[in-house]
Formats: structure tokens, C-alpha cells, sequence
């Protein structure tokens, strides 16, 4: 008779709050995957119960990075960015959206709700048009949202992965044109009856066909955000 292949030191302890979500538990908990590959179900069954929540997402790009950083240069596109996250953080946080990461001109926020994240959305660019209506042409911000929801790994405050993070950056990043939004279809389903017109549409991109829904107006009376 074999001996049963021992545990992973931690695998089954118990971590504080702090550390239970960053990146230096998960890094810790791969390197156990990889060096004792008998015990991987128990290690991703500890890794999901860390990491993995049903979570909506919404990526922001912004627009036009090629065009102004050409006529205008780095740092004045670097300040318009500036200038974006002071319009989508107070929208992202007063529905209830947590900022995951901020990687050049794109943002990453988590929510409950994808009705959360589709609201968040919609008071960015509310922002933004108030902000526009007084800028310069060369300091006009512009942005583009995907919306995704389904499980998810989330490391606090540094990275998403999933197939739904995938799919909202595809849709926010490389489809979506100045001031659209785009949700995957999961994220649609999950939207209350009744109270968004959106259009179906299909794209392929990167070898995936991706089933999305265009955002296209509120069906009733929606107060102004934060």
C-alpha cells in the first residue's frame, strides 16, 4: 500500500482577510499546483473559494490613443486619462463598482449587478459630455464600454481572469466604437426585464464569435448618477 501524497502546506488553513484575495496567496497556492500535480483538485478547489466570484465587469477604453499622442504628444494624452478616471471613478463607486486596475488608457471595475455596471457606464459618459461641453477640441474625451458577468478570479485591487473578462475586453477594447457599450450576452440576460433597449449583434474577433447586445436607451426615467 502507497502512502497518500501529503497536502500542500496551507491549502487547508486558514488565511487572514487581508491576505486572502492578493496576489502573493494565489502565486503561493500555483507554485503548490505545480510541484505536487496529485493535489490539484484540492489546490483549485482553494483557489476558487479564494478567488472566483460571480462578478459583473466593465472595461473603459478610451479613444483615439494613436490619433492625439501623434498630434499632441504623450504627456497631453497622459492628462486626458487623468481626466477620464476622474469622471468614471465616482460614477464606478456610486453604483456600488470597485476599481480593479487602471492599465494605460483602459479601466477595470467589478460590480454585483451588471445593472450596476451598465448604470456605472452610463454615468461615465454622462460625465464626459458635461466635461466636453467646456474642452477644447484637442482635450475631447471619449470612451468605449464592454460589460461582461459570470465567474471570475479576482485579485484585489491588481487582476481579473475569466472568459467573461475576455469576452468585455474584446467587446470594450476592440469593437465597441466611441461611446457605445457593448454587454455579452450573460451580462444581458442578467439585466432586470423591462428596462434597457439593446441590440443584438455578432462579431468575430481574435478566432472567437461573440454573441453581445448594443446598449441602446433607458425605458424609463432614469435619475441622474453620482
Amino acid at each position: 500500500m502507497h502512502a497518500p501524497t501529503p497536502m500542500p502546506a496551507d491549502v487547508n488553513s486558514t488565511h487572514p482577510a487581508s491576505n486572502a484575495h492578493n496576489k502573493a496567496f494565489l502565486r503561493q497556492l500555483l507554485s503548490q499546483r505545480n510541484q505536487a500535480p496529485s493535489n490539484a483538485a484540492a489546490i483549485d478547489t482553494a483557489i476558487a473559494q479564494a478567488f472566483v466570484r460571480d462578478v459583473a465587469i466593465l472595461v473603459l477604453d478610451m479613444c483615439g490613443f494613436s490619433r492625439i499622442t501623434q498630434s499632441h504628444g504623450i504627456i497631453h494624452f497622459l492628462a486626458m486619462i487623468h481626466q477620464m478616471e476622474q469622471a468614471a471613478c465616482p460614477a464606478i463607486t456610486g453604483n456600488g463598482g470597485e476599481v480593479i486596475k487602471q492599465e494605460a488608457d483602459n479601466l477595470f471595475a467589478v460590480f454585483s449587478t451588471p445593472e450596476q455596471a451598465l448604470d456605472a457606464a452610463l454615468d461615465t459618459l454622462r460625465a464626459l459630455d458635461a466635461m466636453n461641453a467646456v474642452l477644447p477640441p484637442e482635450r475631447v474625451l471619449n470612451v468605449s464600454a464592454g460589460i461582461g458577468f459570470g465567474p471570475t478570479l479576482v485579485i484585489a485591487n491588481e487582476d481579473l481572469f475569466g472568459a467573461e473578462m475576455n469576452c468585455a475586453c474584446k467587446l470594450g477594447e476592440d469593437i465597441a466604437v466611441a461611446g457605445e457599450i457593448l454587454l455579452t450576452s450573460a451580462a444581458y440576460a442578467a439585466l432586470p426585464a423591462g428596462r434597457y433597449a439593446c441590440a443584438s449583434s455578432r462579431y468575430q474577433v481574435s478566432g472567437l464569435t461573440l454573441d453581445s447586445h448594443r446598449f441602446e436607451r433607458c425605458l424609463y426615467n432614469r435619475p441622474l448618477g453620482p
